[in-house]
């Protein structure tokens, strides 16, 4: 028995009568909230270069996938096996210039994602970015999408024009106190196809900055309590003096 046939196993006896009782509870919609946390795990391992941990999370996110296909073979005429071979199918027919013949032009910049879309009988090349992806990076994917048949700047100098003129837009908007939330989201939209010009993944720009703002914070809050003060008692314009010199120091 290999190692993946071992896990199905395990997972097979912790469904069957006489198994774990929480295991035998699961549904595939109850596991959702795990499958996303594992998934997660997996970046945030990828994010920090923390490999060790890496190599523990792929496993847990393999454990997900088999129970997900566990229980679809329960409710249908299913096996895995089949979802490997139709993933191994479609790399193949997606990478003709590798498997056939070098001279297929299909692998061109645009034949993927077309190909997509003529496999799934998609109305349109954006169809299949999945609706509860977060906000940057289902903009990023969509970009990347358009980008792909030729839909897209030459140039990020193009883009940074635009995001100027979003910008404006905003600013237009606010003045007026009229259409701010499509202002604000054209400016987001804009930024996050600047990411992509740039070559840095949006969601982990923010991440890192997210992160970074609050280092700093919690630091201001550290040396604000060993002095006994209420940030609270403090001006912005003070608050701000105390920020600045946080910058400088960390």
């Amino acid at each position: 028995m290999n190692d993946l046939s071992k896990l199905i196993e395990i997972v097979r006896k912790l469904r069957a009568p006489g198994g774990c009782d929480w295991d035998r509870e699961q549904t595939d919609k109850s596991l959702i909230p795990y499958l996303l946390e594992e998934t997660y795990e997996v970046i945030e391992a990828i994010e920090n270069n923390d490999y060790s941990l890496l190599k523990e999370e792929l496993g847990d996110l393999l454990l997900h996938i088999i129970f997900q296909a566990e229980l679809l073979s329960e409710k249908t005429e299913y096996d895995i096996q089949k979802s490997i071979n139709n993933v191994c199918q479609k790399l193949i027919n997606r990478h003709p210039h590798i498997f056939e013949t070098k001279k297929n032009k299909n692998w061109n910049k645009g034949n993927w994602e077309l190909t997509k879309q003529k496999e799934k009988n998609r109305e349109s090349i954006l169809d299949g970015v999945p609706i509860a992806f977060p906000g940057l990076l289902r903009s990023r994917r969509i970009q990347e999408k358009a980008a792909s048949v030729g839909f897209d700047w030459d140039k990020k100098e193009r883009v940074l024009e635009k995001l100027d003129e979003e910008i404006e837009e905003l600013k237009d908007a606010i003045d007026k106190n009229e259409g701010i939330e499509e202002e604000l989201g054209d400016v987001l939209f804009t930024v996050v196809n600047l990411s992509r010009h740039l070559d840095y993944n949006p969601e982990s720009a923010l991440k890192s900055s997210i992160n970074k703002f609050s280092r700093r914070f919690k630091k201001i809050e550290k040396d604000l309590k060993k002095k006994n003060i209420n940030m609270k008692d403090l001006s912005l314009d003070e608050l701000d003096e105390i920020w600045e010199k946080n910058k400088k120091n960390s």
